[in-house]
């Protein structure tokens, strides 16, 4: 796609992000807000929301205004090197045009980063799942809003503590001291809704070591003004040939599923859900964990605080940085070792989620996959999840199944047509019959070079098929949040991979109504292994070799991984 045309689109990608976000409109649990203390608001008072219609207004002309600034470099420099090249008769070299793309590409992003970095709110949220889009966007634009799934400005201590105390000790039976030991006034992170503290309990509540998780005040009706005002945009923008979807439906849609994020006990609730399905097969049966990931401490969550276990490590952003930092190629065997073993774990986990349990986290990002100390992956933020039927995974299974069936012998591409009509997408009038089986194959192999039809496997381009879907049900965009995410980690980290071949056994047990065949357990079995060949290179010994040896060690590692995986 020509850099100004996609940069274009990347103004309105803050919109577009958004039909990735998580869609799971479920009731949330309205509970009374706790007595204030008097004593803490003499002291401290939390921010009081602003009038609606003036926060909205500036708000939406803020961003538009610099939406529209950073369109016009791009127009403008589109202009120029056409003067200079079809008027002037210069000629430029690929490598000058790049460079000369690229000095907008510093502009433009830094722009747009401090937009959002300014404005906060939904546009941070939207930010993270750009960010996850290397594949589709410019470097410059990747690393600069990649930023926001770290740590936004945070809350003071004081105002923390305010918050935890109303939630959780609104009786004034007892002190803050008596529920918390140790509560750092540094927050271990910082992000749109709240932020996170490390924490050690009293002996009186376990004397263990905590994260707690803390909700901006007044937080909820920013978050949901900045929703109102793209409602209002995107509005009359509706039926646009030049939209590749129906944003407004969109962002209805949306404005339902963020009160979720807002209710830390349904959080706490869904993370103990997640914890149980993981660590057993639909059948009951118990099962290896295939990642870590925290639970709640009973008594001590509220609407606004979550208190939970202490995961150590950084995030998935955080560890990228570590790579770059380092030198480390993406392209080197260390990376490529990394990236197998992140793309098993994910995959291994949405597989089991979405198609065997039906209950999956709906909002992962690379802020939100964890990178624990001993080197296993984790998943936190639960604050949006999503149930799907048994009819409808089934019905998810046997569209894998017409991608990647068992003979290896091609996508059965009618099947896979009338199976994505099944879940609920309807192709505009006039559209190919392929533009629904294409759809398909781009939510669930990354690995393919060609579409049905023709189309570009790239969603923002012109020939995507994404343009050619009437309606796209929100249950298949939060099943395709999961699905692009491994896509675009897989395209980050040079490692070509299909989720529907790694998913192909998995599909065909739950296709059959098992939860476990001997085929299967030999699949797993295989994969457990490999993951043993990929811890190796993370144990201790291995990481004292000096780079050049510990390279070696790699590549040995990564082709007796590549060699198990043929098998």
């Amino acid at each position: 796609m020509p850099p100004p045309i996609c940069i274009v689109i990347l103004a309105g990608a803050i919109l577009m992000a958004s039909s990735a976000l998580a869609f799971a409109p479920s009731a949330s649990l309205k509970l009374p807000s706790p007595p204030f203390l008097p004593d803490m608001a003499n002291r401290i008072r939390c921010p009081a929301p602003s009038p609606q219609d003036i926060s909205r207004v500036k708000r939406a002309a803020q961003f538009w205004l610099a939406s529209a600034t950073i369109v016009k470099k791009y127009v403008a420099k589109h202009v120029e090197l056409a003067l200079r090249e079809n008027i002037m008769r210069q000629k430029l070299s690929d490598q000058e045009r790049i460079d000369e793309w690229n000095q907008i590409h510093d502009v433009g992003s830094t722009k747009l980063h401090d937009t959002i970095r300014d404005m906060k709110g939904f546009y941070v949220k939207a930010a993270q799942i750009v960010s996850s889009r290397g594949d589709l966007f410019p470097s410059q634009y990747i690393d600069k809003l990649g930023r926001f799934t770290e740590n936004l400005e945070p809350m003071s201590i004081d105002l923390v503590k305010e918050v935890v105390a109303q939630d959780l000790l609104p009786n004034g039976e007892d002190k803050f001291e008596d529920v918390f030991a140790e509560f750092d006034d540094i927050p271990l992170g910082s992000a749109s809704i709240g932020q996170v503290h490390r924490a050690v309990l009293s002996a009186k509540y376990g004397g263990k070591e905590v994260a707690v998780k803390v909700q901006r005040p007044a937080i909820e009706e920013k978050l949901l003004g900045d929703v109102a005002n793209l409602k209002a945009i995107t509005k009359p923008l509706r039926g646009l040939d030049a939209l590749p979807v129906d944003y407004y439906t969109i962002f209805c849609e949306l404005e339902k599923q963020l009160a979720n994020e807002f209710d830390f006990l349904g959080e706490a609730a869904a993370m103990t859900k997640f914890h149980h399905n993981l660590h057993h097969r639909a059948s009951g049966t118990p099962d290896k964990m295939p990642l870590v990931m925290p639970l709640p401490v009973d008594g001590l969550v509220s609407k606004r605080v979550l208190t939970m276990d202490l995961l150590k490590g950084a995030s998935l952003q955080q560890k990228f940085k570590e790579m770059e930092e380092k030198g480390i190629d993406s392209s080197s065997p260390e990376a490529k070792l990394f990236g197998r073993k992140l793309l098993r774990t994910l995959t291994d986990v949405f597989g089991r989620s979405i198609l065997e349990h039906g209950f999956f986290h709906a909002d992962a990002h690379p802020g939100n996959i964890w990178i624990h100390e001993d080197g296993s992956i984790g998943l936190i933020d639960f604050g949006q999840v999503k149930s799907i039927s048994d009819t409808y995974r089934k019905t998810l299974a046997q569209a894998v199944l017409s991608i990647a069936p068992s003979k290896d012998d091609g996508a059965d591409i009618e099947a896979l047509w009338q199976l994505m009509h099944d879940l609920g997408i309807v192709v505009k009038d006039g559209a190919p019959r392929e533009a629904g089986a294409a759809l398909g194959m781009w939510m669930f192999d990354g690995s393919a070079t060609t579409l049905p039809g023709n189309y570009n496997g790239h969603e923002l381009s012109p020939n995507s098929p994404v343009r050619d879907i009437e309606t796209f049900p929100e249950d298949l965009v939060l099943i395709a949040r999961s699905t692009v995410l491994v896509k675009g980690m897989s395209s980050r980290l040079n490692v070509p991979w299909s989720l529907a071949k790694e998913w192909r056994q998995l599909a065909e047990d739950v296709v059959r109504g098992e939860e476990s065949h001997p085929s299967h357990e030999m699949t797993r079995g295989k994969r457990r292994l490999a993951m043993k060949r990929l811890k190796q290179l993370g144990s201790s010994s291995v990481k004292k070799l000096p780079a050049p040896v510990r390279s070696r060690v790699a590549n040995m590692v990564l082709k007796v991984v590549e060699r198990r995986e043929r098998k």
